[in-house]
């Protein structure tokens, strides 16, 4: 069950920013496409995409786990094939909005909530663990295989033989699962505690940690859609580029590791602003890296951060604000990570037109990030929470 959840969560890729960084380059040069009208369109697809979310656990809830991860599965297989046969900017257009929407957000949420549908309270921590280790070895593996397709068979066969895999390996095994397995015991909940939604977007911490999980979305997006052309300024292959996707996927993983052994052992503001010194430190070193030690140090960087940062994003808001209202605070940064990730791609695709190079717009968030991990050591967390509230989400 924990390796069907996590071939759901590998089977995102075309969907995700960083598997279409996979085949940027070519893709922009088969079909004469600028960069700044290629990160608009992503602009949009992101935007657009991410209401595919909406609802989808209803259905779960509704239809079982295997009715929609089947149809989920198959409906972006056949999006990805056609995506590989497009011809016009629009065709592009169309089928990346539905990849982002099927993959990076519909096929999430069901990879995600396989989990909690599967296990009892007692056992969902040990199955997150090891299903974020599947899903993350799941990764590594299918960077390389894929990067190494688009360097062999070129981008439109490689990304037909993703949709292909996807209709003819994990739909069957979708189809295979059973309901019946499902952990239905669910224990009554007790009262929920925590502030209210208007409460908790009136406190410091909250701008905080929102805006710190929203800048690693946006240099995330940014890099992960271009990294192949911001390795080329540097005198680096594409070799090199499914490389640093691995070293990244790998340390990310250490990342997850370390802040979740940390927050228990020192304040979450500073570990925001540990998380943010990484992350600046990695963008302005990279417009100076010349050598494959340095790519990978950077590479590092970057993992740690980002996973550093996934572990607040994820743990901050029932352990600083509560439960009473926790689907609405969350879902408020998770907006705001949304939209930056959006923007991201459109802001180092102007630079680069601009001024013929990236680096500029390292300088300028290295220097905004590095300022948020300053203030963030000096951010209050609100007082422990809390007043019973009868509402539930």
């Amino acid at each position: 069950m924990l390796g069907l959840a996590a071939a759901a969560m590998v089977g995102t890729l075309p969907g995700r920013t960083q598997g279409l960084g996979l085949v940027t380059e070519p893709l922009l040069q088969d079909l004469q496409i600028g960069r700044v009208d290629y990160a608009q369109v992503n602009l949009y697809a992101t935007l657009i995409g991410s209401l595919f979310a909406i609802g989808i656990g209803r259905f779960i809830d509704q239809l079982g786990t295997r009715i929609v991860l089947t149809t989920v599965v198959v409906a972006l297989g056949i999006v990805v094939i056609a995506m590989s046969r497009v011809t016009s900017f629009w065709g592009l257009a169309t089928t990346i909005t539905l990849t982002r929407g099927l993959g990076q957000s519909a096929l999430s949420v069901v990879s995600l909530t396989m989990i909690g549908h599967w296990f009892a309270t007692n056992t969902i921590d040990k199955g997150m663990a090891i299903y974020s280790i599947v899903m993350s070895i799941g990764f590594m593996i299918a960077f390389p295989v894929v990067g190494g397709l688009v360097q062999s068979w070129g981008w439109r066969p490689a990304w037909f033989a993703i949709g292909a895999t996807l209709l003819i390996a994990l739909a069957p095994a979708a189809l295979l699962l059973s309901r019946r397995h499902e952990a239905h015991a669910v224990e009554d909940a007790p009262a929920l505690h925590g502030m209210l939604w208007q409460e908790a977007l009136s406190t410091p911490a909250f701008w905080m940690f929102s805006v710190g999980a929203a800048m690693y979305g946006l240099v995330a997006s940014g890099i992960g859609l271009f990294n192949e052309s911001i390795l080329l300024e540097r005198g680096f292959g594409p070799d090199v580029f499914y490389q640093t996707l691995i070293v990244t996927a790998l340390t990310a993983l250490i990342g997850n590791f370390g802040g979740g052994w940390l927050a228990t052992r020192m304040s979450l503001t500073n570990l925001l602003a540990i998380s943010m010194f990484v992350l600046a430190l990695g963008l302005a070193v990279l417009p100076h890296v010349s050598s494959i030690v340095q790519v990978m140090g950077w590479a590092t960087a970057m993992g740690l951060g980002g996973g550093l940062v996934m572990v607040l994003f994820f743990s901050v808001w029932p352990r600083v604000y509560g439960r009473a209202h926790l689907g609405r605070i969350q879902g408020a940064a998770q907006a705001m990570t949304v939209l930056a990730s959006a923007i991201g791609p459109v802001l180092l695709a102007w630079c680069v037109e601009w001024t013929g190079s990236y680096a500029a717009m390292f300088n300028i968030l290295a220097a905004i990030i590095g300022a948020l991990a300053f203030a963030a050591m000096f951010t209050p967390l609100p007082s422990a929470v809390p007043v019973k509230n009868e509402v539930s989400e």
